[in-house]
């Protein structure tokens, strides 16, 4: 294999990670920067590995995934497209690539410490049984998507061994909700628009259901968000932080019923101006409430 081949197989592999879907691994932020040790240069090392050891785990389960499906793949129209399904990637290679991903990362995150690592395989595990199964059972297909963004948050505590508090958990298990439901709430629009993929689950699911859910999700998110930073002994500064939460749960509520968006959280962030306004916003009053 001559350098040309070499580079452009390298480049279908990095592909085949999909580092659109990265930006949903910068919750591993958030444990370093509530237990204000952010600035810490060596916290910051561990947040930033564990922010990257996500992303190769995640890769490693579109591989598998892409893997299994890359036969009816070939029949979607956006789909095909996919490094294995156009058949521009070896699945062979691909799947070894992702076994010695896989290794590799668990191993780096064992040298942190042995839950980080074991936070890994059962990130890696629950999705592998979502991907293969469980996206077709009603009401677990969103449990499931919904538990990769609580161990993202968990994962990020373990790895720089801080202890979680429970308003910090339920403020990751409402707000994980919340996504979750908006994400079938989208693909449940495009398919009654005839704009998107049909998904048996979604069988199961009406609109209306689903916009109950999400009502219930904002809700709590906004109330555990409070009284996590009521019991905060920065409370008076970080009650300012409440008003941008409300108004980005009530943009994102926008974007779902306005505009048919909410299905993929990572490109919101970074093509809504408005959500990603109040997200530099929120962060740049937390560092100056905390630090």
């Amino acid at each position: 294999m001559n350098l040309s081949n070499l580079l452009k197989v390298m480049a279908l592999l990095f592909i085949q990670l999909r580092p659109k879907q990265w930006t949903k691994n910068l919750i591993v932020f958030a444990a370093p920067l509530y237990s204000m040790q952010l600035v810490n240069p060596n916290v910051f090392w561990k947040s930033l590995v564990s922010f990257f050891l996500f992303c190769f785990i995640s890769g490693c389960v579109y591989i598998l995934n892409d893997f299994v499906d890359r036969k009816a793949d070939r029949m979607h129209p956006d789909k095909k497209h996919r490094p294995m399904a156009s058949g521009a990637l070896n699945p062979n290679l691909a799947l070894t690539f992702g076994f010695l991903l896989f290794v590799s990362s668990v191993w780096v995150a064992n040298l942190f410490n042995v839950s980080f690592a074991l936070c890994l395989i059962l990130y890696f595990t629950l999705n592998v049984f979502y991907s293969l199964r469980l996206k077709h059972v009603v009401l677990i297909d969103i449990l499931l998507i919904a538990s990769g963004f609580v161990l993202r948050a968990v994962g990020g505590a373990l790895v720089i061994d801080v202890p979680l508090t429970e308003w910090f958990l339920l403020c990751a298990l409402w707000l994980s909700m919340f996504l979750a439901v908006s994400k079938r709430r989208q693909e449940l629009y495009l398919l009654q628009n005839k704009k998107g993929t049909h998904r048996k689950v979604l069988e199961s699911y009406s609109v209306a259901l689903l916009d109950q859910y999400n009502s219930i999700f904002a809700t709590t998110t906004i109330i555990s968000y409070s009284l996590f930073v009521i019991s905060s002994e920065h409370s008076n500064l970080l009650m300012w932080s409440i008003p941008l939460v409300i108004y980005g749960i009530c943009r994102y509520l926008y974007l779902i019923h306005q505009e048919g968006k909410g299905g993929k959280p990572e490109e919101i962030l970074l093509e809504d101006k408005h959500i990603f306004i109040t997200a530099v916003m929120y962060v740049v009053l937390i560092l100056i409430s905390l630090y």
